[in-house]
């Protein structure tokens, strides 16, 4: 079993800075990719930025030179540190985590974190 628990959300206000922490615990033995993705109410769900085992990040357009994600492969924790925050930015936070099972990447979600950037 495996869990996934996010952290780190609040309230900012525009063009303020959050941080957000994830943390996998469980039965781990190879966590592939770790990402952070965002939903609103009405809206499916969005990715926004990836980090690899090897560190290769990307991201979403819209949060270019604003987000970075890092991990701590010691701690199985990824982090996204979000600067000059948008109200568009305002979402619910989830983290991903892709567990090799058999050789086959499977994805853990978390419950998620709300961010709410006021204007």
């Amino acid at each position: 079993q495996v869990h996934v628990v996010e952290s780190g959300g609040g309230l900012v206000q525009a063009g303020g800075s959050l941080r957000l922490s994830c943390v996998a615990s469980g039965s781990i033995f190879s966590i592939t990719a770790m990402g952070w993705y965002r939903q609103t109410p009405g809206k499916e769900r969005e990715w926004v930025a990836t980090i690899t085992d090897g560190a290769v990040t990307n991201y979403r357009d819209s949060v270019k030179g604003r987000f970075t994600i890092s991990r701590d492969n010691a701690k199985n924790t990824v982090y996204l540190q979000m600067n000059s925050l948008k109200p568009e930015d305002t979402a619910v936070y989830y983290c991903a985590t892709s567990i090799l099972r058999q050789g086959v990447p499977v994805n853990y979600w978390g419950q998620g974190t709300q961010v709410t950037v006021s204007s």
